[in-house]
């Protein structure tokens, strides 16, 4: 089985690369190596690093372990959480009775 890779345009590398450096940062103010982050999140350190740099290809699930070994997990909770463009739409529906 074959997977299929996905694509994210180039102008969003740049939230990736941010993310990454996010918890770079909240791994060295832990004073955690890398070596410890990956094992104690089940990954390589390959992957790691892959993680730190924004890596589009990464599975998120590698991203959410590394968060949990920050005790960062609850953050996820902070993605899509304020839908704004979603409430519009649904507003307007109700508007228009559809």
């Amino acid at each position: 089985m074959t997977t299929k890779r996905q694509v994210v345009f180039p102008k969003y590398h740049k939230l990736m690369e941010q993310v990454g450096e996010n918890i770079k940062l909240a791994r060295k103010r832990r004073k955690l190596t890398t070596v410890q982050v990956a094992e104690r999140a089940g990954i390589a350190r390959s992957t790691l690093y892959l993680i730190e740099k924004g890596g589009t290809g990464v599975a998120f699930g590698a991203y959410f372990n590394v968060l949990r070994v920050l005790g960062l997990q609850n953050d996820v909770l902070k993605l899509a959480a304020d839908d704004e463009l979603g409430r519009k739409l649904q507003d307007l529906k109700l508007l228009n009775g559809v």
